[in-house]
């Protein structure tokens, strides 16, 4: 089920209980009830409590944002070290650099066909790429340079690939869920209280009340979700989070794709 399509029905669900609630109350009210004032205290206690959880909303917000881009960091340092090293690669001798290219596109083909769909569904990556990636290393390590250009190209060579490596170690380590779950327990605690707090400012059954309460509901639904989302660093599905080593090995990603 896509992600948006949850979201509306989980904001339709949402916007549909408040507004069923609203009604059954009003219904329900006392004919001598004097629903024209609200006292001051409960517009205090709405306020604050409002104020606290937008914050810690925020906040959330703030700490799976920075996760995201950390790992999307990764991802970026990881791709463009590889393709460094199929470019710096030309120098070496025609069966050499065929060699070197090719173990570079197994650890990619590998990575966003097998690694990638294991990542985003919350399972660990496979141990074969960290052996192709081992492979790729040893290979250029006991390559000796022959040449001047080749010797200006060998550490260089190797650099990047520690970088690829530090790189690939980043990403499997941020692949988790960013926000422990009593702070999950928080945001929902406080996102129903918070909903919850608008029926004690009396709201009648005027169009613009009801509006502004499904609304207001709606906007809750959406910011937890939009954390839930960004919880989830390289996405909950799909390939997309793997657009770096799409764009730099387009070819390989196609055909692992299929």
């Amino acid at each position: 089920m896509s992600e948006w399509l949850v979201l509306a029905i989980a904001m339709a669900l949402v916007c549909a209980l408040v507004l069923t609630i609203t009604t059954i109350r009003h219904r329900r009210v006392a004919a001598d009830e004097d629903t024209s004032e609200t006292p001051d205290v409960i517009e205090y206690m709405t306020m604050m409590v409002g104020v606290v959880y937008a914050i810690v909303l925020g906040l959330a917000i703030a700490g799976v944002w920075e996760a995201r881009g950390t790992a999307e960091d990764s991802v970026r340092r990881e791709a463009q070290s590889l393709y460094e090293v199929t470019q710096r690669a030309d120098v070496y001798p025609t069966p050499v650099r065929d060699r070197i290219r090719g173990e570079v596109n197994a650890y990619v083909a590998h990575t966003v066909s097998v690694d990638w769909p294991l990542l985003t569904s919350g399972e660990a990556a496979s141990a074969e790429g960290a052996r192709l990636l081992g492979t790729l290393r040893g290979d250029v390590t006991h390559q000796s340079p022959t040449t001047e250009l080749q010797a200006q190209a060998y550490q260089p060579l190797l650099d990047h690939i520690a970088t690829a490596d530090d790189a690939r170690h980043s990403r499997l380590q941020s692949d988790e869920s960013t926000l422990p779950g009593v702070v999950w327990f928080g945001l929902l605690v406080g996102g129903v209280v918070t909903v919850g707090l608008i029926f004690t400012l009396q709201i009648r059954r005027s169009g613009r009340e009801l509006l502004l309460a499904g609304l207001f509901s709606a906007l809750i639904v959406m910011l937890l979700f939009m954390v839930w989302s960004f919880d989830a660093p390289y996405g909950r599905d799909g390939i997309d989070s793997a657009g770096p080593f799409q764009d730099l090995f387009p070819t390989l990603s196609v055909a692992a794709s299929r």
